[in-house]
């Protein structure tokens, strides 16, 4: 697996260009290495908001985290994919997971596929944009048995959520799973992480919320134990991850805009 650490920052608010640009451009100072969109409704757009965000900055890499493919005619995507790809001279990862909210569907007045259907049609995306679309490294982002077998044979970057539970080692367990399915490729798997809550700066607990929303069975203790949540001081949040790439092999970690200035406190003791 690639040793050295990749770090990217996930926008979830829109705006002006000149305010696209200011976010942009504070990201690569910070030292982060990519600035990915997510594909939710009242979220900005995905590809005007990166070829902004490209347009604004020389190394920083763009990404989508992540389009819900169910939403996308793969020649369609490929098209604006490539697009993206041109434009940022090469610095853009296409990233895709099944789609999870019937909300959204219902908004975009489109069919809520079941969850079989949904990673079916992630397969064939994916499949269709590495026939396309070779050049673009595609992540693919999710927890379930099925997901992570189309992410194992297709993808080149695997978004884990570090499980549901702490019973065990769910991640580990996850990654096992990932090692089997993708057989000789798993050597050239990069393994990604997202982090949902880290201390604001100053303190040293973090704030929870966002967590405990998409795992509402687990105890606050408990989030705490889990791989997307850090604490303590900046040191200890470097040897966390520092942990994460000795234990799992994970080498992409991504934190949420608002954690962008703190973080990159962290990223400076990691380099």
């Amino acid at each position: 697996m690639p040793n050295d650490f990749r770090f990217g920052v996930s926008l979830r608010a829109t705006g002006s260009q000149s305010q696209i640009a200011d976010v942009a451009r504070r990201a690569e100072d910070l030292g982060f290495d990519v600035l990915n969109v997510p594909d939710h409704l009242g979220a900005p757009a995905p590809f005007p908001t990166l070829t902004a965000v490209a347009a604004a900055t020389s190394t920083l890499r763009v990404g989508t985290f992540v389009l819900n493919a169910a939403f996308y005619k793969p020649a369609l995507l490929a098209r604006d994919a490539t697009a993206l790809w041109d434009l940022s001279e090469g610095r853009f990862d296409l990233g895709l997971g099944a789609g999870y909210v019937r909300e959204e569907f219902e908004a975009a007045e489109l069919p809520f596929p079941s969850a079989r259907e949904r990673v079916d049609y992630l397969r064939h995306t994916t499949e269709y944009l590495n026939e396309h679309a070779p050049d673009i490294p595609i992540l693919i982002a999710g927890n379930g048995d099925r997901l992570l077998t189309v992410a194992a044979q297709t993808a080149d970057i695997v978004g884990l959520t570090g499980g549901d539970h702490v019973d065990g080692d769910p991640l580990a367990e996850r990654i096992s799973f990932l090692r089997k399915a993708a057989g000789d490729r798993f050597g050239d798997l990069e393994l990604n992480i997202a982090i949902t809550a880290m201390p604001a700066p100053g303190t040293e607990m973090p704030i929870l919320n966002v967590p405990r929303h998409f795992l509402p069975g687990l105890s606050d203790d408990e989030l705490l134990r889990h791989p997307g949540v850090l604490s303590g001081s900046v040191s200890a949040m470097a040897d966390r991850i520092r942990g994460l790439r000795a234990q799992y092999g994970i080498t992409y970690i991504i934190v949420q805009i608002a954690h962008a200035e703190a973080f990159g406190k962290v990223i400076a003791e990691l380099r």
